[in-house]
């Protein structure tokens, strides 16, 4: 068995009580002071997350930016150095085999965050085809990322001496005493926030940094729990279960991260085709009409119990004070129609919705 990766953070979080779990071969923060207590800091003032589980890798070298083009689905081409972009890996069949947030730093220089089990495998793809003189390494236990997301996510950060007000998904390299920190408008959480690359060796001074300057503003430290409630409220997919290899960004409605107007990338040919002629299934939103809590795998059926797909995310929503979805269902089913989600047993009814099932700012100014 191997042994699990800790954060360098990991000291603090017991020191904070945290509760740990297992993700993708990290032992990382589940909770501190409960699920629903840091999901609603998020929601209304701010919360910091240590997701230094999550991958890191450079493509760097000549033509380094065409080659990632070429590779992953989005357009890199429509973004400018200082942005970053979702995008995703492909299997030739269209399956993913990860999504993650690209940053063009350069034409010679890409900057990726995998997720963490997939970290190598993405790696490995890109090395296996990277043309003579462009070089990917794998840096996933080089960097520390702390999100600091909420509406007061702009104060807290600032305090820290570090650039603020950027557009949303832009990023700007700035110092922290002496040590060059990636400050970008990303997260994973619907509010405006901003996640922080930060050398390992700096992570601890800088997440304390982000503890002391955010305690006038109700700052609390947030684990997995809230993250993934938070993710769930925006219908942002979470791969291994929202999109996987047997899942592709069309039948995830994530087609908008595909450079369709490209003239390939990792999987076009499968992804083109299955566009075309429409997929068989596809990602949709649910809301409970009663009380209701969906979890992952609950099958979903229709008004004559007939099966329609399965629960592929499933929660207890905070903000709305009910149960929440994103289930992969027959093609037949449209936004607007009921369904019924069976939860041990009983028929508990669902409208099916278009997420997000909240109100976003992620996007504010």
């Amino acid at each position: 068995m191997s042994t699990l990766k800790k954060s360098p953070l990991h000291e603090r979080h017991v020191a904070l009580g945290a509760k740990f779990a297992e993700f993708g071969g990290w032992e990382m923060p589940l909770e501190y002071g409960g699920v629903v207590a840091e999901h609603t800091a998020v929601r209304t003032a701010v919360g910091v997350f240590d997701v230094s589980h999550l991958g890191k890798a450079t493509v760097t070298g000549p033509g380094a930016a065409a080659y990632v083009n070429a590779c992953l689905t989005n357009d890199l081409g429509k973004i400018a150095s200082g942005q970053a972009q979702y995008t995703l890996c492909c299997a030739e069949d269209g399956g993913v085999v990860d999504d993650l947030i690209a940053y063009l730093h350069a034409d010679d220089n890409v900057f990726l965050i995998p997720n963490a089990a997939n970290t190598a495998e993405v790696v490995r793809r890109l090395q296996e085809s990277a043309p003579e003189g462009v070089e990917v390494t794998n840096r996933h236990d080089d960097y520390a990322i702390l999100a600091v997301q909420g509406t007061h996510s702009d104060e807290v950060v600032s305090a820290l001496g570090l650039p603020i007000g950027h557009d949303y998904m832009a990023f700007a390299v700035a110092d922290f005493s002496g040590t060059p920190v990636v400050v970008c408008r990303t997260g994973y959480t619907g509010e405006r926030g901003y996640e922080l690359v930060v050398p390992n060796e700096a992570a601890v001074a800088v997440f304390d940094a982000i503890l002391a300057a955010g305690e006038q503003y109700g700052i609390v430290p947030a684990g997995l729990g809230a993250r993934d409630t938070l993710r769930t409220e925006m219908g942002y997919p979470l791969h291994g279960q929202d999109i996987s290899p047997s899942i592709t960004p069309v039948q995830a409605r994530s087609g908008w991260a595909v450079g369709w107007k490209k003239e390939h990338f990792w999987g076009d040919q499968a992804l083109r085709a299955e566009k075309e002629a429409g997929p068989a299934r596809i990602l949709r939103g649910l809301r409970a009409v009663g009380r209701g809590i969906p979890r992952p795998h609950m099958n979903v059926v229709g008004p004559d119990g007939g099966a329609l797909g399965e629960v592929t995310s499933g929660t207890f929503s905070p903000t709305l004070k009910k149960g929440i979805a994103l289930a992969l269902l027959d093609a037949s089913v449209k936004e607007g129609d009921q369904v019924a989600v069976d939860i041990r047993g009983r028929q508990e009814l669902f409208d099916v919705v278009k997420p997000p099932f909240v109100t976003v700012h992620v996007r504010e100014s």
